[in-house]
């Protein structure tokens, strides 16, 4: 008679090691699809998008939005060019946008989408204006820069296409990008610039001098949707007391408008 209560057979270390190894490979290969079809984090390592986004934010941009390039890839393999299975509306002016540098794919960009193809862009006096209509702001006050205390910076707030707001720091209205040329965007193409105007080098300015210039669609990644985590200032890898000194939690789970 068999005994009901009788233990399993205990599965052999080398059962157990193919096991643990068929588990950490499901599970790399869901993030890696979720990562390249779905979603992608990124860390914000600059003050050019202040006061929106902070220097150690830690960002969640969606791809679906404007469809996939191979810049949706990790290591950007040249599989196919172009962008396929879009999803959203696209791009629109007011995005907060993800893109490889044109100049230099292998750096990771965030700026706000001013212009699209065959938009007419200038700044006057620090106002943007595109195909010849001015992007209302309104006076928002003075506050201290987060990176720079001491210095105090103009806010205004601007409104997206979609009505939502957004705010944008000016430390004046003489700075160098300013007072621009009109600039034509090409068909295919993108303008993008930084919500701290004064300490953002975008579209406005020419690669050849350390520049954005004009961005191409196949460059896009995705859409900024929210601040999962930050911390201030960032954090250091290697030094976990940042992780805990630094961390920011008024700002986890903060839409990006």
């Amino acid at each position: 008679m068999t005994d009901a209560t009788a233990a399993p057979p205990r599965k052999s270390f080398r059962q157990e090691a193919v096991e643990t190894i068929k588990t950490v490979v499901y599970a790399l290969l869901i993030a890696f699809v979720l990562r390249v079809g779905l979603f992608e984090p990124f860390t914000i390592p600059s003050a050019s998008m202040e006061p929106g986004l902070l220097t150690g934010d830690y960002i969640i941009a969606t791809k679906w939005n404007y469809g996939w390039s191979r810049y949706s890839i990790p290591l950007n393999p040249p599989l196919f060019h172009g962008r396929v299975l879009q999803f959203g509306q696209g791009p629109q002016r007011g995005d907060v946008v993800v893109f490889k540098l044109p100049r230099d794919p292998s750096e990771t960009y965030v700026k706000r989408l001013i212009g699209l193809p065959g938009d007419r862009v200038q700044v006057k006096g620090g106002v943007v204006f595109v195909n010849d209509k001015m992007i209302v702001r309104t006076p928002a006050g003075d506050t201290q820069d987060p990176e720079e205390p001491g210095l105090t910076v103009a806010q205004f707030r601007e409104t997206r296409a979609d009505g939502k707001p957004y705010v944008t720091f000016d430390r004046g209205p003489d700075g160098d990008l300013d007072n621009t040329d009109v600039y034509v965007v090409p068909e295919g193409y993108y303008f993008m610039m930084g919500d701290n105007r004064d300490n953002s080098s975008d579209s406005r300015v020419n690669p050849a001098v350390g520049g954005v210039g004009y961005v191409p669609a196949e460059n896009l990644i995705g859409k900024v949707r929210i601040v999962l985590v930050a911390w201030k200032g960032g954090a250091s890898l290697f030094n976990p007391i940042t992780w805990v000194a630094r961390f920011d939690p008024s700002r986890i789970l903060k839409p990006v408008s």
